[in-house]
């Protein structure tokens, strides 16, 4: 694909399906925060409803994603992965935006709307570093002021991401409550806004949240979907099945969305970690019930009393006790699928793609890859489209202790 679609196209799709008055897609959604935040949302929803529907931002975030970000990314048929797992597989390339994952697509959105508002200063949070990044990135392009909320254990395996956020000229800030990931980031970002609502916009990076963030970060995270379904019927292709990972789901609603109405089958793929025991894995969907996390009402890791139970991911940006509102709603009604895959999984097909296709996973994308390797759909060959929403650099050394520590 070597365009856009027009804006009226991308609002066509981004935005169809939305959710309902009360800011929920059935049971899941809705606004559920301080009052001294309600004006902030209130105030958020009006501008991204206004920007959203002004071909003048459009283009102006397209030619963001085009001329700065990268996009379109690449649709890369994976021959020898194909061969591997006995289907076809084709690759959504998020790995090669610029900063190496899919978050600048919804960082740029929303820092366009931040100034829109007369706002000069950002605050995010980030479990892997890759939002943290691609806020400090959109923040530098922009001129805009921006600090990172960050877990104390996430820096200490995500130190390259770090170095990065504070070069792009990011205060990055350590948060050591909790299980000091990335619930707790989010928790002291929030708290943070209560007190700067006046001149900070949150950006948050998942599609999670009080109305209107999951509606606002699909919408422009489907901006990956979008350029995918133009890009498989440019090449004559039509998926059966959509893949992607899912922590809190970004990067799959982005891709998933802009299929829903077609005949592929939706497959999320969640953070199975080391076992099925509470705070042994991050599969929110799989293992868990409603319940309200970070202003919204979701499918949620928590123990019978309603407490937030810890999370626990190999993967930094899985290791997240939720999931968005609107994956929750399409689990229940049995649009998508959830799977989860293990810690182990996931090492072996960050190391199995790079060998196979020169491709370094993120380790987020590498559970997705990994379900691959079960062969679970079953019947003919299928067609499979795969998000890889983001690159491995930041995990290498990780991954290599952990090689080491096998051996």
């Amino acid at each position: 694909m070597t365009a856009f679609p027009d804006a009226a196209a991308f609002r066509a799709t981004a935005c169809a399906s939305p959710p309902d008055e009360r800011g929920a897609f059935g049971d899941f959604g809705g606004r559920f925060v301080p009052e001294t935040l309600m004006p902030a949302v209130l105030e958020l929803e009006g501008a991204f409803l206004e920007a959203i529907n002004d071909d003048a931002f459009l283009q102006e975030w397209f030619d963001l994603l085009r001329n700065y970000v990268g996009r379109p990314t690449a649709l890369t048929y994976a021959a020898r992965l194909s061969d591997a797992v006995g289907a076809d597989v084709w690759l959504k390339r998020e790995d090669l935006n610029h900063t190496g994952a899919h978050k600048i697509n919804n960082t740029l959105g929303q820092g366009l709307l931040c100034l829109r508002m007369g706002k000069r200063r950002v605050i995010a949070e980030t479990g892997a570093g890759q939002h943290g990044v691609a806020t400090a990135t959109a923040a530098a392009r922009l001129g805009l002021d921006c600090t990172v909320f960050m877990g104390a254990e996430d820096i200490e395996r995500q130190a390259l991401n770090v170095f990065r956020m504070k070069l792009l000229g990011a205060d990055v800030v350590e948060v050591t409550s909790g299980t000091q990931t990335l619930k707790d980031a989010t928790n002291e970002a929030l708290r943070e806004w209560v007190t700067r609502v006046r001149d900070t916009h949150y950006i948050i990076g998942s599609a999670v949240g009080p109305h209107p963030f999951p509606w606002m970060v699909r919408a422009f995270q489907s901006v990956i979907g979008v350029e995918a379904r133009l890009q498989c019927e440019q090449a004559g292709i039509k998926p059966d099945i959509v893949v992607a990972c899912v922590g809190g789901g970004s990067n799959s609603i982005g891709i998933f969305h802009p299929f829903r109405e077609t005949d592929a089958g939706l497959v999320g793929i969640e953070a199975g970690g080391r076992g099925t025991r509470p705070g042994e894995h991050g599969a929110s969907i799989s293992y868990g019930e409603p319940g309200i996390l970070h202003g919204s009402r979701s499918t949620i890791l928590s123990t019978p009393t309603g407490q937030v139970q810890p999370a626990h991911s190999i993967s930094a940006g899985l290791d997240y006790p939720g999931v968005g509102p609107e994956l929750a709603y399409l689990a229940e009604t049995g649009r998508a699928r959830f799977v989860p895959i293990t810690d182990d999984e996931a090492l072996d097909a960050f190391v199995r793609l790079s060998e196979l296709e020169g491709i370094v996973p993120a380790l987020e994308s590498a559970h997705a890859v990994a379900w691959l390797f079960r062969g679970e759909w079953g019947g003919q060959r299928p067609t499979i489209l795969l998000n890889l929403s983001g690159r491995g650099d930041k995990d290498v050394q990780q991954v290599a202790r952990m090689l080491a520590e096998r051996s």
